[in-house]
């Protein structure tokens, strides 16, 4: 996990994500939101299993995420979000959402 390099991400800083997670070989992946209301609600990992957004911020922080960094809100909310690696399709904002309820 690193959030030290100042180098400009696009028109960002770098340093927009407090943290980040790259994850090791164990690490899991985004594949899908859960949303209620059109508001995210959690998360489809890589194994099926299904996470709320506070837990999958819990695992990028403990570096058990491929491929996102934890930033911070103008309200100081914590979110997730996609490290930039040149490839949109595995933006965060571009993958598949789907509707349910999370427990």
């Amino acid at each position: 996990m690193s959030n030290q390099n100042h180098n400009p991400i696009g028109n960002l800083p770098s340093n927009i994500n407090e943290i980040t997670s790259e994850g090791g070989v164990n690490a899991k992946q985004i594949t899908k939101f859960i949303k209620q209301d059109n508001k995210v609600v959690g998360y489809v990992l890589s194994t099926g299993e299904k996470v709320t957004v506070q837990e999958a911020i819990q695992l990028a922080k403990q570096d058990m995420l491929q491929h996102v960094g934890v930033s911070k809100s103008k309200d100081g909310g914590e979110y997730l979000r996609s490290l930039p690696d040149g490839d949109e399709s595995n933006n965060l904002g571009n993958l598949p959402s789907v509707t349910e309820e999370m427990s």
